[in-house]
């Protein structure tokens, strides 16, 4: 006889979906995702990935547009350079690396930890200090590296710390709460939201909380990209007159770090700290979930999101947009052409590839 808990009624529906059953939770409409990328194995497609791409122009208007470009989305960690810039205009004033730091998700790496505990240590505080979840580095080097010296999951290792740790700075800064930092009431998080709405130019549609316990909203790509194309704009700015102003705009400062430490935005052998070195002045991060921002130094802006959430498409479509835009660099045979394309393997050869759609994108952007 079949246990109560595994019987299957008669299944009833929904008066709203007939076709679910009753007290099914009801689902939000499906963006309306394209196909973005294909992966060919032996010359037959293997698999295809939907997303939506926008590319803003430096004025924060449209320019390239598939998909669900305006359907609020969560950034995940592209969100940590939004953040990053509160946190400067909250008072912090730590050396360029750190505050690329702040921005990232890093490897794991000895200088990664270490720039997290030195931003701990400047402010009179230690990694008990940390809210985020503990887990273990995230490059599969750094991961094995600290298994192999006995190293166990912790706060530090984990990918956001350096932005934990310079959110717990802030609070020590401004006299407020460093215990309940993640609160969305929270002073910070309040100041936060506020830049987050006006780098974006919108009003988040909604809120949750990231996989690290920081609250996050829910923004289109077109107000993601604008946003990085805002930020880039002003690194480049500041770039042109370097050496005049020690302490830039929260925008230029953020910029400047991340550009000139890619390593710490991301680590060695990552494909944002690879892009960013490939596109000087670009400003770029990825975020869980299949997204990938980037900022142009002439104020444009590139957001991509991958509907399934998978990782192995978020490059390859990301080139595909920038080479849309007439990004020399994006061109084939290009600085980026590494990135453009997913080897697919076949008994240790190469037998295919995963590449962008061409369809997917206009002929030109310009």
């Amino acid at each position: 006889m079949r246990s109560p808990a595994l019987t299957t009624p008669a299944a009833e529906t929904d008066e709203e979906n007939p076709m679910a059953p009753a007290g099914a939770p009801v689902l939000p409409a499906l963006p309306a995702h394209v196909p973005l990328a294909a992966q060919v194995r032996g010359g037959v497609v293997e698999g295809v990935h939907y997303g939506s791409v926008a590319a803003t122009e430096a004025d924060g208007s449209l320019v390239v547009a598939a998909g669900a470009s305006a359907v609020p989305f969560f950034p995940r960690s592209a969100l940590k350079p939004l953040q990053a810039v509160a946190l400067v205009r909250a008072g912090l004033r730590v050396r360029d690396a750190l505050l690329a730091l702040a921005a990232a998700s890093h490897s794991g790496s000895a200088a990664h930890r270490g720039g997290t505990l030195e931003i701990l240590r400047q402010h009179g505080l230690t990694a008990e200090a940390l809210r985020n979840t503990r887990d273990l580095p995230y490059g599969a080097a750094e991961r094995e590296d600290w298994l192999r010296s006995g190293g166990r999951a912790d706060r530090v290792c984990q990918n956001c710390s350096g932005k934990h740790a310079a959110m717990a700075a802030v609070c020590t800064l401004n006299g407020w709460d460093a215990d309940g930092y993640l609160d969305p009431e929270h002073p910070l998080q309040c100041l936060v939201s506020e830049t987050i709405a006006e780098l974006t130019g919108e009003t988040p549609s909604a809120w949750t909380t990231d996989g690290c316990g920081t609250p996050l909203p829910a923004l289109t790509l077109a107000g993601m990209a604008r946003a990085y194309g805002r930020l880039a704009a002003a690194g480049a700015a500041a770039s042109a007159h370097d050496g005049e102003d020690a302490h830039p705009g929260a925008e230029a400062a953020v910029a400047r770090a991340m550009t000139r430490h890619p390593e710490m935005v991301a680590g060695e052998g990552r494909d944002v700290t690879a892009l960013m070195r490939a596109l000087p002045g670009a400003v770029a991060k990825d975020g869980f979930e299949g997204v990938q921002l980037v900022g142009l130094p002439d104020g444009r802006g590139v957001a991509v999101k991958v509907s399934d959430g998978g990782d192995r498409a978020r490059m390859p479509i990301t080139v595909r947009a920038l080479s849309a835009l007439g990004v020399p660099e994006a061109a084939p045979g290009g600085a980026l052409a590494a990135l453009a394309a997913q080897p697919v393997l076949g008994g240790g050869r190469r037998v295919g590839e995963l590449v962008a759609l061409e369809a997917a994108f206009p002929a030109s952007a310009l």
